[in-house]
């Protein structure tokens, strides 16, 4: 099994706007060569090209390593170096693990800048430490618990050659260290994808093989007012995200059209992308048929 990643431009969010970012996903038996693949696109001219390359190292005790913001190259901090680091290149490592992004932003009030991993930094940080996506997502989630986390609200594709995940995460404001987080994996057999808005909404609570979640993701919403309900019924994007006509048409829209290529039967979910209302798209589907490299390239045009 190969993973193959289409880097097609590289996500640039100012302190501002968020420029669009598309990661589009298709598990190892969606494909038609069995390969995991992810895209990730972007409009951002300053970057295209960018394929940063870090060589493999072995690093002596108490090595540290600095941590610079990725959009300003603001210094943040220090962390301590583990014994081996691996080599990448681009949004990939020796191992295969490929890791993207796309920003949502989410509840202003949840913004945090006093901690120290900002959403590049995991990236890449990650990448130099795992050797699989579970791997990669315990790592990014230790480190935004131990360290706290500097940017906004994310979504994040995270593949190894067998599997991929969506982990959608943000801050506490500031209000508590950390952030809150939940994982999906993708079924093999499924196309996925994210493009500036959270698209997990509600999600299994006892599943630690498909879903994955921090432990206060729950009770953190609630106590900042922003879910009454039943545990069963929680979203992660209505809790967390901003709901708009943006957000459906111009975000999940992207991702439909990704969908309507290779899936029929996506105009039920037409009242949700054009009037924020109605069935909410799923996180993933099936296609009609298994995808190439050429099928993605062109879902990304």
């Amino acid at each position: 099994m190969k993973l193959k990643t289409l880097l097609a431009g590289i996500c640039l969010v100012s302190s501002v706007q968020a420029l669009p970012c598309t990661s589009l996903i298709a598990g190892k038996n969606a494909t038609a060569d069995g390969s995991v693949l992810v895209t990730y696109a972007a409009d951002s001219h300053t970057l295209y090209g960018e394929l940063y390359h870090t060589p493999a190292a072995t690093h002596e005790p108490g090595a540290m390593r600095k941590i610079y913001e990725w959009d300003t190259g603001k210094y943040l901090g220090e962390i301590p170096q583990p014994r081996q680091t691996y080599s990448t290149v681009g949004n990939m490592n020796e191992h295969g693990v490929t890791i993207s992004e796309s920003t949502w932003g989410g509840r202003p009030e949840l913004a945090d800048t006093t901690g120290i991993m900002d959403y590049g930094s995991l990236i890449y940080v990650t990448l130099e430490r795992a050797k699989t996506a579970r791997e990669a997502l315990k790592i990014m989630t230790d480190l935004v618990k131990e360290y706290g986390y500097h940017s906004s609200g994310e979504s994040f594709s995270i593949a190894d050659p067998n599997e991929v995940w969506v982990m959608e995460l943000i801050g506490k404001g500031g209000k508590e260290k950390g952030a809150v987080w939940v994982a999906r994996r993708v079924p093999d057999d499924c196309i996925s994808g994210h493009a500036n808005f959270p698209r997990i909404h509600q999600f299994p609570l006892n599943d630690k093989e498909t879903t994955l979640y921090s432990p206060d993701v729950i009770e953190f919403a609630r106590k900042q007012g922003y879910f009454k309900g039943k545990d069963k019924d929680f979203s992660f994007s209505s809790a967390y995200g901003e709901l708009d006509g943006t957000a459906t048409r111009g975000c999940d829209g992207r991702v439909w059209s990704y969908f309507n290529m290779f899936s029929d039967g996506m105009e039920r979910y037409l009242p949700w992308i054009l009037e924020s209302k109605g069935e909410v798209m799923p996180l993933w589907v099936k296609p009609e048929k298994k995808l190439s490299v050429g099928d993605m390239r062109q879902a990304m045009r």
